[in-house]
């Protein structure tokens, strides 16, 4: 690759990252900050996990990026690279991994008419961001993933999964999610959540469970009546779905309504159009056990049951395309950093380096293989690289 071209990347790299200020006393300054961060970001896309590892990466590597970089004070240490990381505002770090996101989103085709990007939203523990001899907890990260371009949106810290409750609408507060499908579970059925999704322009599905309890128990006893005939006209459709998959067949029945008048309860709940029960039977080929779990949901789309199924089970993507491989390929779990900014600023690495590999489609390999390739490959490493360019 030519080295104008490795330049054009991070140049693009700094339009995005320039509003994050360096926090260092301008006299001490050895390594320009956007130098620091690109090193940072570029070596765990080639397989550094931990800041050891991103200094000898930069060692290796250090004859090729000087091609483009100034490296002014050499190869910085794996102190600087933490030091650094650490101090960094993690709010403008955010903001400025979101608006590129942003961009990425609105060059790529939109969905083809009539069909609707559905936006998961969970959240994950860092586990090993906690810090006992200060007291400090683990940090919770909320996350929205778009399922229709395999992106991650944005996240939001928390210190614990109770907190989820205030980190979504702060989160949903600086996303574009305008004409998509929200999905979220238990723990966001809050009529702010609900809320704040409709002023955004965008619908909700979201899971129902007792921490609401008078709407649980309507919504459960709706359904319950609509098995007499009496009440079995209030069924507005039904969709059965069956996948197979590692020895498992489930078959998911989703029921919905959209007649709400009975529900009192709902009035409460800005945008709401129907309720909805899927009930998911998995049967186990190896045992051949069965087992049966019903659900229920609350949702601003009209009662296409098709569509509420698909969006269910398309909501759990988030747990194998995103939390599955930040733990296994990128090994967020085992990480220690825990001072500072560290740990969340990691994170928004972490989801910034898998953004860019998922969306390398060149190389039909699996994401621990591309990342492999990077490391032996430069020019492979920039390839992956320029998918930040929108």
């Amino acid at each position: 690759m030519e080295n104008f071209k490795d330049e054009a990347v991070y140049d693009c790299f700094c339009g995005y990252f320039s509003r994050v200020s360096d926090p260092r006393q301008a006299h001490k300054i050895s390594h320009l900050l956007s130098e620091v961060l690109f090193i940072i970001v570029i070596a765990i896309i080639s397989g550094a996990d931990d800041f050891q590892e991103i200094e000898r990466y930069a060692s290796t590597k250090r004859k090729w990026l000087s091609t483009f970089l100034k490296l002014q004070g050499g190869v910085p240490s794996h102190d600087t690279f933490n030091r650094v990381l650490c101090a960094i505002d993690p709010n403008q770090f955010q903001l400025s991994f979101i608006d590129w996101v942003g961009d990425i989103r609105n060059s790529v085709d939109p969905p083809e008419p009539g069909q609707q990007d559905i936006v998961s939203i969970d959240g994950k523990t860092v586990c090993n961001s906690a810090d006992k001899s200060t007291g400090k907890k683990a940090i919770h990260m909320v996350s929205a993933l778009s399922t229709q371009y395999g992106l991650v949106l944005g996240q939001k810290k928390c210190y614990e999964k109770s907190n989820e409750i205030t980190a979504i609408p702060a989160l949903l507060t600086l996303l574009a999610i305008k004409g998509a499908i929200v999905t979220i579970d238990a723990m966001g059925c809050q009529t702010k959540i609900t809320s704040k999704i409709i002023k955004k322009g965008a619908d909700y599905l979201i899971a129902l469970k007792e921490n609401q309890p008078n709407l649980y128990k309507e919504v459960t006893d709706m359904f319950e009546k609509i098995k007499s005939p009496e009440f079995a006209h209030y069924t507005y459709q039904t969709d059965t779905q069956t996948e197979k998959d590692h020895g498992r067949v489930e078959t998911r029945e989703c029921v919905t309504i959209n007649n709400l008048g009975w529900l009192y309860e709902t009035l409460r709940w800005e945008g709401i159009k129907s309720i909805a029960k899927i009930t998911a039977t998995v049967y186990h080929q190896a045992s051949g056990k069965e087992t049966v779990e019903e659900r229920f949901y609350i949702s601003s789309l009209s009662g296409n049951a098709a569509l509420i199924n698909k969006a269910v089970r398309t909501h759990w993507h988030i747990e194998n395309k995103l939390h599955w491989i930040l733990d296994v390929v990128f090994k967020e779990d085992y990480c220690r950093v825990r001072t500072g900014h560290g740990a969340e600023n990691l994170t928004t690495i972490r989801k910034m380096a898998l953004n860019m590999i998922k969306m390398e489609t060149s190389d039909k390999g699996s994401f621990k293989g591309k990342r492999k390739r990077a490391t032996w490959d430069d020019d492979y490493a920039m390839k992956i690289f320029t998918n930040m360019i929108a």
